[in-house]
C-alpha cells in the first residue's frame, strides 16, 4: 500500500506541476556557418551534411513529447550559411521573431553574431571553444553549451596526472586556433602540476593529405619530427585543423601514448558512450540520423533541450521569462552524464563532465574523483570563478 501511494503521490505532483506550466509555442533555430576546409585525413571524419541539425532534430522531438503533456509546441528552424552570410541570416531569424538561437560557428563569428543579436535575442553556443568568450569576450546574451577549450584540456590534465604521467611533450600546429589550443594545455599544465619537457610547432605547408603514397611518407616522417625529444610519458598533441595529429599514434619515435588531438581525446560526446541511459539516446538518434552522434549533434540537442526544460518549468513562455529561467539559479538538466548539468552564473558556461575517449572507446570520464572542490567538482574543469575575467557586456 505504502509503494502504490507513493506512485500516486509521485504521479500527482508531475500532474500538478504539469498543470502550472505555461502553454504556448516556443520557437527556435539552428544557425550553423559553414566555412571552407579541405578534406579531413580520414573519409571516416567526412562532415555529413546534417551535422548539428540531426541533434537539433532530436531534442525538439524530446521536447515535444513533454511539451504534448503540457500544451506546449516547440518549432526549430535551420540555416546552414558561409561566413560573409551569418549576420544577414541572424537578421532573418531576428525578423520572424525568433529570439533562442544555437549557433554552430567558429569563435570569432560567434561572437559578431552575438554583438548583433543584443537583447534582442538569447545565443546558445553550440560550437566555439575559445576561453576568451567565456572570459574578456563574455557576453550576457550567451550560454555555452560547448564546453571551452580549457575544460577539455583540464579534463584530459586530470586523467594523466591521474595515471602519473606528468612529463608531456607538446606538438602543436601552426594555426592561430592551435596555438589558443596549445596555451590552454600549458595552463592545465600549471594548473595540474604536470612538466612539459618539450615543445614542437608542426608547420602546415598545405597540399594534398589524402594520397596512394600517404602512409608511406607518414611512416618516414612522423618518427623523424618526433625524434629525440626530452624524456617524456605522453604526447599532448593540439591540432584544431586536423593537420597531423592523426598520423602520430604508432609513428612516434619513442613509443609513447599520444593524446589531445588524436589518440585519447577529451569530448562533449563520443558515439561509444552507453553509460547512465545513454544507449537508448544513441539508438534513437541513430534511427533518426542514420549515422552516430557527433559532438556538434550532441551540443545543439543540449542546447535545445535546455528550452524544454525550461519551458516546462518557468512561469510564462516569453522571452524573458524562460531567458530568466535559464539563467537563474534553479535552472538544470539531465543530459546522460550521470549528474545534472547547470549553469555558472559568472560566465554563463554549461557545467558538464568530459569523456575522454579514443577512437573506439570511451575510456574515463573528468573530473576524477580525485580533484575536488568546495561547490561543484564540475568547477575543477575550465575557468573557476576566482579566476574568472568575465564581465558581462
Amino acid at each position: 500500500m505504502r509503494a502504490i501511494a507513493a506512485v500516486v503521490s509521485v504521479a500527482f505532483g508531475l500532474a500538478a506541476g504539469m498543470a502550472a506550466a505555461a502553454e504556448g509555442e516556443v520557437r527556435a533555430a539552428v544557425l550553423r556557418v559553414d566555412v571552407p576546409a579541405q578534406p579531413p585525413i580520414s573519409r571516416l571524419d567526412a562532415r555529413p551534411d546534417d551535422l548539428g541539425f540531426a541533434g537539433a532534430a532530436l531534442a525538439t522531438e524530446d521536447n515535444a513529447t513533454t511539451g504534448g503533456f503540457l500544451n506546449q509546441t516547440f518549432t526549430t528552424g535551420t540555416v546552414a550559411i558561409p561566413p560573409e552570410g551569418a549576420e544577414a541570416a541572424l537578421d532573418a531569424l531576428l525578423a520572424q521573431g525568433i529570439r533562442f538561437i544555437a549557433v554552430l560557428a567558429d569563435d570569432a563569428t560567434t561572437l559578431r553574431l552575438a554583438d548583433r543579436a543584443g537583447d534582442a535575442a538569447l545565443i546558445l553556443n553550440a560550437g566555439a571553444e575559445a576561453d576568451a568568450l567565456r572570459n574578456d569576450d563574455c557576453r550576457a546574451n550567451v550560454i555555452h553549451v560547448a564546453p571551452s577549450r580549457a575544460m577539455k584540456t583540464d579534463a584530459l590534465a586530470q586523467f594523466l596526472m591521474w595515471k602519473r604521467w606528468p612529463r608531456w611533450f607538446l606538438i602543436e600546429g601552426s594555426h592561430p586556433e592551435d596555438t589558443a589550443l596549445a596555451d590552454a594545455y600549458r595552463r592545465a599544465a600549471s594548473k595540474f602540476g604536470a612538466k612539459i619537457v618539450e615543445q614542437r610547432v608542426f608547420e602546415d605547408t598545405g597540399g594534398a593529405r589524402r594520397t596512394d603514397s600517404g602512409h608511406v611518407q607518414v611512416q618516414a616522417q612522423m618518427p623523424v619530427f618526433t625524434q629525440r625529444a626530452a624524456e617524456h610519458d605522453v604526447v599532448v598533441t593540439a591540432d584544431e585543423h586536423g593537420v597531423f595529429a592523426a598520423y602520430l599514434p604508432f609513428q612516434t619515435w619513442d613509443p609513447r601514448p599520444v593524446t589531445g588531438s588524436a589518440g585519447l581525446t577529451p569530448v562533449s560526446w563520443h558515439a561509444s558512450m552507453e553509460a547512465w541511459g545513454a544507449t537508448q539516446f544513441q539508438n534513437r538518434f541513430e534511427a533518426l540520423a542514420g549515422r552516430p552522434m557527433r559532438p556538434e549533434d550532441y551540443q545543439t540537442w543540449v542546447a535545445l533541450r535546455l528550452l524544454g526544460e525550461a519551458a516546462s518549468r518557468a512561469p510564462a513562455l516569453d522571452f524573458p521569462a524562460l531567458r530568466d529561467w535559464l539563467l537563474g539559479p534553479n535552472f538544470e538538466i539531465g543530459a546522460f552524464k550521470g549528474q545534472k548539468l547547470t549553469i555558472r552564473d559568472w560566465d554563463h558556461q554549461l557545467r558538464q563532465p568530459i569523456l575522454l575517449a579514443s577512437p573506439a572507446l570511451v575510456h574515463s570520464v573528468s573530473p576524477q574523483s580525485e580533484y575536488l572542490h568546495q561547490v561543484s567538482q564540475l568547477d575543477t574543469l575550465g575557468t573557476d570563478r576566482p579566476e574568472s575575467t568575465c564581465q558581462f557586456q
